[in-house]
């Protein structure tokens, strides 16, 4: 009987939301509105919730994201995540309004209930969700979205301004810290197990609310820095108040399970068999492998295993020689063979012995350095693939990534820089690097890390660790990218325009089924870059908050 009922269950969380990521990781759901909310647990609903967001952080962190912020590059079917060869029909929030109306109902569930914990959730995952739209496209449909079951007359909802957003991301946040601050034993109905992030602890769920609103104040550091530095020094002057997430123990994770394709990590190789598969396409991307070893950081051999065979040049060895020795297992080659490379594909041979990375939106990726077999996504045998944990489906290392005690000391040393609070930027440099470090479980090396290159020496030094540290989850560096300009990083010679890109297109769908698109394309600043955009809806257009800063560019 007990088995059949959680049959019933796992049937039933299975067909809540419609989940679609930008990269095609699905989960065949329908909207509970359909199949009589009314009756649904709300402890169905927060798995749904929380499963659908971090699977969304993933395929933007892992996937499009982490090519703009060149953590990683492919080597096949390249350019949205290379190039940024975007369009209006690349990137749709269609996914997130679904994640929000499954969202509402349990906010509304909770409140019928009395159930401050759901609800404090509930609010939580509201923010993260509506964040990220703002973040990515700019105004975007908000007190009035949700509304479609209502009538016709919601279907096109108005887009409100970023601004309103991110003040209404502000108030949730506000409301959850409330919600989720009385002791653990006043709350009922709580089922740890469908937790899937915090396990039922109201505790670390307030943390994760206070964190993501520090995150969202200095968001705002360049468009409106008083409110930026007064939101945070009403955060960080009053910790009884308002917690942080300051211990790597208390991150916002969510693991994979990794029973099935939808529920694995994304570059397994157990259910994607394919030689040229998302794991053999993504590499590790040279701007981020050159860094890592300049500061001599042990996170790179987490991340990326060593090439599997070294390339040597051999001086004065006579043409045509290319051999691979079966003493040092290196490859040798001659001259002429580097300088028909060189000039044939325009990039010089990395010899570097333990690591080699992709080099940004390069046109001919598969054939880089020296590489025997240029098909597309391929094994290349002179280039770092990922670390083998990235070819399963779960582990301890293989976490959705939504908030961390790395990237909250990362802000508070930013705002210590700035002098917006009291303490030593140095000192939260260095505590977010250790909480980095103990994330990816090598904090042996931290002693000998921040002693090195590492040290702190200048307030760019926070962000280039933050950069760092949102490896898998790099949706975070890109937001931060677009507020200070940093890394100050290039384009490629195959890069659709000569700029990284600062939002997502409004999907064309949303354009033609939604007449309030139009003005919402007309408030956005077009830049130099917008190239061949016909109009202000490119994604070299400024949202509301770089409007005015002069940041990226």
């Amino acid at each position: 009987m007990m088995k059949r009922l959680r049959n019933k269950i796992a049937v039933l969380v299975l067909g809540l939301s419609l989940i679609i990521s930008c990269h095609g990781l699905e989960e065949l759901n329908e909207n509970p509105n359909q199949i009589g909310s009314e009756n649904v647990d709300p402890n169905l609903l927060v798995p749904t919730v929380i499963n659908g967001v971090g699977k969304t952080v993933v395929s933007l962190g892992f996937g499009d994201l982490a090519g703009v912020m060149q953590h990683t590059q492919k080597d096949g079917w390249s350019s949205g995540h290379n190039a940024y060869d975007w369009s209006n029909d690349s990137h749709s929030w269609n996914g997130y309004y679904r994640l929000l109306t499954n969202n509402k109902t349990l906010i509304e569930k909770a409140e019928n209930e009395n159930l401050d914990f759901h609800q404090g959730v509930g609010l939580v995952m509201k923010a993260y969700i509506f964040g990220l739209i703002a973040d990515l496209w700019g105004d975007a449909p908000y007190t009035q979205a949700l509304r479609g079951d209502e009538g016709a007359e919601f279907f096109d909802a108005p887009f409100d301004s970023q601004q309103t957003i991110y003040e209404g991301i502000q108030a949730d946040l506000k409301a959850a810290n409330i919600l989720l601050s009385k002791d653990q034993d006043s709350y009922f109905s709580i089922q740890d197990n469908q937790d899937i992030l915090y396990a039922g602890e109201a505790a670390k769920w307030r943390k994760f609310a206070n964190s993501l609103s520090l995150r969202y104040y200095m968001r705002l550091s360049e468009k409106e820095p008083e409110v930026a530095r007064q939101g945070i020094r009403t955060i960080v002057s009053d910790p009884q108040t308002y917690p942080l997430i300051l211990q790597e123990s208390d991150d916002a994770n969510m693991p994979y399970i990794g029973n099935t394709t939808s529920d694995s990590w994304p570059t397994n190789t157990k259910f994607d068999t394919d030689s040229q598969g998302a794991y053999f396409r993504i590499k590790m991307a040279k701007t981020l492998v050159d860094m890592l070893q300049e500061l001599e950081d042990p996170r790179l051999g987490v991340w990326a295993n060593k090439v599997d065979v070294p390339l040597v040049l051999d001086p004065g060895a006579p043409d045509g020689t290319d051999y691979v020795d079966e003493n040092d297992g290196k490859r040798h080659v001659s001259q002429d063979i580097v300088d028909a490379y060189e000039n044939t594909v325009g990039f010089p041979v990395d010899y570097d012995s333990l690591y080699v990375g992709l080099p940004t939106a390069m046109t001919f990726g598969a054939a880089y350095n020296l590489s025997e077999d240029v098909n597309q996504g391929t094994l290349n045998l002179h280039v770092s693939q990922l670390n083998d944990i990235y070819k399963e489906v779960s582990g301890p290392l293989l976490q959705a990534r939504l908030m961390s005690a790395a990237e909250v000391n990362f802000i508070l040393a930013e705002a210590a820089a700035k002098g917006w609070i009291t303490g030593s930027a140095e000192a939260y440099y260095n505590e977010g690097i250790r909480q980095s470090f103990n994330a990816w479980q090598v904090e042996g090396a931290y002693d000998d890390y921040i002693s090195g290159p590492a040290a702190y020496s200048a307030p760019e030094d926070i962000i280039i660790q933050k950069w760092i540290s949102s490896w898998s989850a790099a949706a975070e560096a890109w937001f931060d990218y677009r507020r200070t300009g940093l890394p100050a990083l290039e384009t490629g010679q195959a890069s659709k325009r000569a700029a990284l890109p600062l939002r997502f297109y409004y999907h064309i769908d949303e354009i033609d089924n939604n007449s309030n698109a139009a003005e919402a394309i007309d408030r956005l600043e077009p830049t130099e870059f917008k190239g061949g955009d016909a109009s202000n809806n490119s994604a070299w257009s400024k949202t509301w908050l770089l409007q005015g800063t002069n940041k990226p560019y």
